[in-house]
């Protein structure tokens, strides 16, 4: 049984039913003790109210005629064993010697005997145990007729209030089967049990996330459209010119500059790739492991050093905290401070300087990156984040992405990012992760 609904209805209506009938059973076993215990009595007060005397006449004979269908048969015996009086004629029983309660077998049934002894007399009262039988199970049965009656009446409120409580839980699947696909939109929690609430919570959690993501898909996508037109257009224009050129050293050029156009389309599909990836990544909120700051510094430096190196740039550490652990991804954070260094790198004149820091605050631990560039307008330093943003003043190639990968990495890392002005003379970037 995989509804809970119905698991919780059969259980329940079984519990019902085997109480019921255990009650049932053993009020009626109890119904039938406490009659037994009721006819004895009848029969021992209606012995000791022979004791005061007996009819008038002694001859043996009975007092109803010619009936022997008496419930009850009452016989008087004498000491030496002469019955003196019986309760109806042909109603004899055979003397019994014990007195007190027995069982005695006649007249091809059973009887019920009280003997007991007064003065010159033993005084015997008898009950047919057919018709004790008979009337205790009618009381036993009226006794246990209500519980009979009780227990569907029970079974239906059960089946009644078990239907009403899950109530809530099929409209909200009611309301998850009538979506679109489209349809992010939250599930409402209204009159939903304690129980099913978190469920629905994080099922609207989950809403927003998928939404999130489909948002950025959708921005992702168009952005990407808009980017990409202009440098195909470029190399559309550089193959014609490379078709037109008339000469060898014409071609040559032509040549050159395709191949930049087509390093410049790459780089930028790589980019936008790698944004993709990791806004993937943010959505999932995946972070593996503790990261070793200091280790993701020389990896990153050992990437970008052969380009600081041809434009006579001096890249480096100047302050290096070798303790500092953040919870992350390894490759993403070498990505992360590879692009902010290929973006000081790119900025910083010929002979300039560019400096990592990692350093540990008040709770945190600091990634920074200080060049000796031109700097950032303060005006600009937030539009920069955003995707394919460029400003105005750049001279030196670029697509627009590097610093809005740095901004998703440190997103998926919970990590805070600001710009300012470096000491250097150019920008600074610090990257502050949660340790």
């Amino acid at each position: 049984m995989k509804s809970l609904r119905a698991r919780l209805l059969w259980f329940l209506l079984a519990a019902i039913v085997l109480a019921a009938g255990t009650q049932a059973f053993v009020a009626y076993r109890a119904v039938l003790d406490e009659a037994d215990d009721i006819f004895d009595h009848h029969m021992q007060q209606m012995a000791m109210s022979l004791r005061a005397g007996l009819p008038p006449s002694s001859a043996v004979g009975g007092l109803g005629g010619g009936e022997d269908n008496f419930e009850f048969i009452v016989q008087v015996w004498t000491l030496d064993g002469v019955r003196i009086f019986e309760s109806a004629a042909q109603a004899a029983l055979p003397q019994r010697a014990v007195l007190g309660f027995s069982t005695v077998q006649a007249r091809g049934t059973t009887y019920r005997v009280f003997s007991m002894a007064t003065g010159a007399l033993v005084i015997q009262v008898a009950q047919d145990m057919r018709a004790r039988q008979r009337m205790a199970g009618t009381l036993a049965l009226r006794t246990v007729g209500p519980i009979v009656l009780a227990a569907p009446l029970l079974m239906l409120v059960v089946w009644l209030v078990v239907s009403l409580s899950l109530a809530p839980v099929a409209r909200v699947r009611r309301q998850v089967a009538a979506r679109q696909a489209d349809d992010l939109s939250p599930l409402s929690e209204a009159d939903l049990p304690e129980e099913v609430r978190p469920l629905v919570r994080e099922l609207n959690l989950l809403f927003a996330r998928v939404r999130h993501a489909f948002e950025a898909q959708k921005h992702f996508v168009a952005d990407a459209a808009h980017e990409l037109r202009s440098p195909l257009a470029a190399l559309k224009l550089q193959v014609q010119g490379l078709q037109r050129a008339g000469d060898d050293a014409a071609r040559e050029l032509a040549a050159t500059r395709l191949a930049a156009g087509i390093d410049r389309a790459t780089r930028l599909v790589e980019q936008m790739l790698a944004l993709a990836r990791h806004e993937a990544s943010a959505a999932s909120g995946a972070l593996p492991g503790p990261v070793r700051l200091s280790e993701v510094a020389r990896l990153a430096i050992s990437d970008t050093v052969a380009a600081a190196q041809a434009r006579g740039i001096d890249i480096g550490i100047a302050h290096d905290d070798d303790t500092l652990l953040v919870r992350g991804q390894a490759e993403a954070l070498r990505m992360l401070l590879r692009n902010l260094l290929e973006n000081a790198i790119k900025f910083t004149p010929v002979g300039g300087r560019v400096d990592v820091g990692i350093m540990a605050g008040a709770g945190v631990a600091e990634l920074s990156v200080d060049d000796s560039g031109p700097g950032l307008p303060e005006s600009e330093r937030g539009r920069v984040l955003d995707r394919f943003y460029r400003s105005a003043d750049a001279k030196a190639p670029g697509s627009g992405l590097g610093l809005s990968i740095v901004k998703s990495i440190a997103d998926l890392h919970g990590a805070a990012l600001s710009l300012d002005r470096s000491t250097l003379g150019g920008l600074r970037v610090v990257v502050r992760f949660p340790t």
